[in-house]
């Protein structure tokens, strides 16, 4: 196995995927995995620091844990098949270690919650890892990862902040209504 961190999330500029870039720790390969548009927002919202009026699903998860005694050790991106990635999250309940099941796209979410180390195992890294020049482009990976990678483009930090559901849900909220809302909610309620 072999430790990663996150390097960045990009977008394409054809179908407006994410794809979460991994980069090994003391290494030079990347791991891109492709994810959807809420579990890129769930990343993105722990890595910039955003708060959010309420627990968004993966922070309700983490609090479970918690609560309940268990913490989360590590998570492996443990395998590759048909071009569909595998995660595990490693939890420490007691004296037993747990491995969970999950999206690399959900792992990924809880680690940055509980700030826990990333891995992802050597076969994985083998299949779809790729070197990166400077700009980004892919020097070395599969023909297939190259072409997805060279249609991305890096999510800049106003596009980050814009990418969350829940920054467009806030902005868009009318404080008035609200108040309206209410009263016709008890309205129905008498009725």
């Amino acid at each position: 196995m072999f430790e990663m961190a996150i390097d960045s999330i990009r977008v394409s500029l054809l179908s407006y995927q994410r794809v979460v870039i991994l980069k090994q720790k003391n290494g030079d390969r990347y791991l891109p995995i492709w994810v959807g548009p809420a579990e890129a927002d769930a990343i993105a919202v722990r890595l910039q620091d955003v708060a959010v009026p309420r627990p968004l699903t993966h922070d309700l998860l983490h609090s479970v844990l918690s609560e309940l005694g268990a913490a989360i050790d590590h998570i492996v991106v443990s395998g590759l098949d048909h071009e569909t990635f595998f995660a595990k999250i490693l939890l420490s309940v007691g004296e037993r270690n747990i491995p969970i099941d999950s999206r690399p796209s959900d792992a990924l979410a809880m680690a940055v919650r509980a700030k826990v180390p990333i891995f992802a195992d050597e076969s994985v890294l083998d299949k779809a890892g790729v070197q990166l020049d400077k700009e980004g482009g892919v020097i070395m990976g599969s023909d297939e990862v190259k072409a997805g990678l060279e249609a991305t483009k890096p999510v800049d930090d106003k596009e980050l902040k814009t990418l969350s559901a829940f920054h467009d849900f806030v902005e868009g909220l009318d404080i008035d209504d609200i108040g309206g809302a209410s009263k016709r909610a008890e309205d129905l309620d008498k009725s």
